[in-house]
């Protein structure tokens, strides 16, 4: 259900909000593809291994990505320039999708530091399936 859910958020929003996160949802599934599409906190989310790894938002005057943990974004200093962040979100534009590169490098440490116990699936725990 919640792939439905996904849809109609997403659906519901306006043309250039929805191109933009119809783009980042495509760009989280290509990364790590066996992600399972679900809702968190009232927001699209994609749960891997029993761990919510990443997360979007549509709001106002912006779009957010959610790392869903507080301690991601200081591991990617440098890297996240020209963005404006809090603990938990990363705000962007809402006519310009977040990079690739960028994307997977925030899957990346979000991965790594979700306990091991659970990942069985990657080969490096911060390096998703690309």
């Amino acid at each position: 259900m919640s792939r439905e859910e996904i849809t109609a958020y997403v659906d519901g929003l306006d043309p250039v909000k929805r191109a933009t996160l119809q783009a980042l949802r495509a760009t989280i599934l290509s990364i790590i593809p066996e992600a399972e599409e679900c809702i968190s906190y009232q927001l699209p989310a994609f749960r891997l291994d029993g761990y919510v790894v990443a997360g979007f938002g549509a709001y106002k005057n912006h779009l957010s990505y959610f790392p869903h943990s507080g301690s991601v974004f200081s591991q990617l200093d440098g890297e996240l320039l020209g963005y404006e962040t809090s603990r938990g979100a990363l705000r962007f534009a809402i006519d310009q999708p977040l990079p690739k590169a960028l994307v997977e490098r925030l899957i990346a440490v979000r991965i790594a530091e979700a306990p091991t116990k659970k990942r069985n699936s990657h080969s490096s725990p911060s390096t998703p399936n690309v």
